[in-house]
């Protein structure tokens, strides 16, 4: 069985890295592998903190001169500094290089492969549903430091309110369809559309709450925000935390 990640580098490395979460969230992984040899896992990793920061820098040095391209590819770097961290941790259970290229991968050893940014023009969300795709997963886990998707922005509209489940539909009315550069949404709108034309589900929760992650990985009530073509898929429960 094979789950997919993206975990979002605002958890890894909010401003730097959190060690704390990391070394917690690979214990955790380390331990459902123990207990399942079965369970195959592909994280992919995003930028976070760092990534933001460059971008930022780059702007502000260039002005009008500063592309949207290049800007994503100091993102992607970001993303690929942090996977090579992630990876690391991991030792021997992730023997294979990070995937920068989703589109590459036919296999792979060992239980755990870590994956990065790819190219501009899209987040790190995408190559997670390109590996979704490649390896015929059915949900694509999206750990961020928001806990649910909400109507609006909530730093920004008072009225916003969280959501449990939504259709695509209905989340890329949210979201929108076109990908800016350091654009900061629950789930990249590329990538959106794209596991909307597969029939993917993506479930966006808490990755800094490990037992959130814990009990999506296990299959037991969690909270969050499933997005999905069908309700019935899951059913989510909403108690605080």
């Amino acid at each position: 069985m094979i789950s997919v990640i993206s975990l979002g580098g605002s958890i890894v490395a909010p401003k730097t890295v959190d060690e704390n979460f990391v070394r917690n969230f690979a214990l955790l992984i380390q331990t459902i592998v123990e207990a399942d040899s079965k369970r195959r896992f592909i994280i992919v990793v995003g930028g976070g903190g760092p990534a933001r920061q460059w971008q930022h820098m780059y702007r502000s040095i260039c002005g009008d001169k500063a592309t949207d391209d290049q800007a994503d590819w100091i993102g992607i770097m970001a993303t690929r500094l942090n996977a090579q961290l992630i990876k690391a941790v991991f030792g021997s259970i992730c023997p294979d290089a990070v995937v920068v290229d989703p589109t590459t991968v036919e296999k792979w050893s060992g239980h755990i492969l870590v994956a990065a940014g790819w190219k501009p023009g899209f987040s790190s969300d995408y190559d997670a549903v390109l590996l979704a795709e490649q390896f015929n997963a059915q949900v694509v886990y999206n750990l961020s430091n928001i806990e649910k998707v909400y109507t609006a922005d909530p730093r920004l509209h008072a009225e916003a309110r969280p959501i449990d489940y939504i259709s695509w539909n209905e989340f890329q009315n949210i979201v929108g369809t076109v990908w800016t550069s350091g654009l900061q949404v629950p789930f990249d709108p590329v990538a959106s559309q794209h596991a909307a034309a597969l029939g993917l589900t993506v479930i966006c929760a808490a990755g800094k709450n490990l037992a959130t992650i814990q009990a999506l990985l296990e299959g037991k009530p969690f909270v969050g925000t499933v997005i999905g073509s069908t309700r019935e898929q899951y059913v989510v429960h909403t108690e605080s935390g």
